[in-house]
């Protein structure tokens, strides 16, 4: 009864303290509510609209259910639960007369886990999900004359005037190729050539938008992977994205049919997928010659020691917007929000994410991310994402930038 009046008072709300939500072509609005950890909306109000069921399922737990995807959500804990992981939200949910309120803040990773499909559009406080999908074979060739889907998109509102700087990094480099497929044809794509050709196109499309860009390489050159984040550091970034490309476990039933995309930040692995792709990214160490690799590698303490570092959050709520950003071009599914410990990850002291942007195994994505159309609209996509993320940051905070930078 309390949860249908909520509703009912929900869509009844204003516009303008109001989140909207788009399925197809019908707009609603649900009202914004004010609660202990922020500005928040009825989970019982907003999920339903877009597939989502809630259930109450036990003392202060909810469960959220979209297809097979799960997530748990706990009274007062800033975290959730999927069935194979857990994972941070930037603000706790709460209940209030038996409702369970969600804050604003948390809704963009909350969206990530539950389908690509849904996407949140913090900057206009909207919920949509489209009528239909775009399919692969449409997008892995575009035509010339086609806007970009990505440029369609607009970005969020203009940063301050501070002078904010992005550390885009091109994965592998030199002798390190990193993956090559497709499976199932003549070798094609080479990781390294391909996260070269999208981070310069990043690095223009963050120029565009008015950010200072330091590139970690940019030639086929090959840098270390501790060294990747020091130049991160030395140039006093205020974000750090790395660029990379995935590969099918060849295990896998059917892996040149894995496809999708997925956004990385550093904390433990909780699946043995996080834990593959970790070790596939690392592997790269062999190229760099470094003695202190093996034991007493340090990467155990440092990840424990991420865990409590300042950055946490804020890298998974950086990673939860470019998922979103990129659920609204990329032909393949969102994979979600992920974490595992990527050395390249380890020692950037700021807000870093590691991106896959693509399954180079899988001959459709292999050639939609070799395309220059597919690659300027993955670059569109994230730097998007990091104008939304910093313009987010900054009205949360007060602050003009988040990397200390004078």
């Amino acid at each position: 009864m309390v949860g249908a009046l909520l509703l009912a008072l929900a869509i009844a709300a204003p516009r303008d303290d109001s989140v909207s939500v788009r399925v197809g072509t019908r707009d609603t609005s649900i009202a914004i509510v004010a609660s202990a950890a922020g500005p928040a909306v009825s989970a019982t109000a907003l999920f339903p609209l877009v597939g989502v069921r809630v259930d109450a399922a036990g003392p202060g737990r909810f469960v959220l259910t979209r297809g097979d995807v799960t997530v748990t959500l706990v009274d007062g804990a800033p975290w959730a639960a999927t069935r194979t992981m857990s994972f941070s939200l930037a603000a706790p949910p709460t209940l209030r007369a038996g409702a369970l309120l969600v804050p604003i803040a948390s809704l963009g990773v909350l969206v990530s886990r539950l389908g690509g499909d849904i996407t949140w559009d913090a900057e206009r406080r909207e919920l949509t999900e489209p009528r239909e999908r775009v399919p692969v074979a449409a997008a892995v060739a575009p035509r010339a004359s086609a806007p970009s889907r990505a440029a369609a998109v607009p970005a969020t509102s203009a940063l301050r005037a501070s002078n904010h700087r992005v550390v885009v990094d091109a994965g592998h480099g030199g002798p390190d190729n990193g993956m090559h497929g497709p499976i199932g044809g003549r070798i094609t794509l080479y990781e390294k050539d391909i996260t070269l050709a999208v981070s310069k196109q990043l690095a223009a499309a963050l120029r565009s938008r008015g950010l200072d860009v330091v590139m970690t390489r940019t030639t086929d050159t090959l840098i270390a992977l501790s060294d990747r984040g020091r130049i991160a550091n030395q140039r006093k970034g205020d974000l750090f994205i790395s660029i990379h490309v995935n590969a099918a476990n060849p295990h896998w039933k059917s892996p040149g049919a894995a496809r999708g995309f997925e956004t990385y930040f550093l904390s433990e692995a909780k699946t043995e997928d996080e834990r593959r792709v970790a070790k596939m990214e690392n592997e790269s160490v062999r190229f760099d010659g470094d003695t202190d690799v093996g034991k007493g590698d340090p990467l155990d303490f440092l990840l424990t020691d991420m865990l409590q570092n300042e950055h946490l959050r804020e890298s998974s709520d950086l990673a939860a917007v470019i998922q979103q950003r990129l659920g609204r071009m990329h032909p393949g599914p969102s994979r979600g929000v992920k974490q595992a410990g990527f050395r390249v990850l380890v020692t950037s002291f700021m807000p870093s994410v590691l991106v896959e942007i693509g399954f180079g195994t899988n001959p459709a994505e292999a050639a939609f991310i070799s395309s220059p159309a597919g690659q300027r609209e993955i670059a569109d996509a994230v730097a998007d994402a990091a104008v939304e993320y910093l313009s987010h940051y900054e009205r949360r905070t007060g602050a003009s930038a988040t990397g200390g930078r004078q």
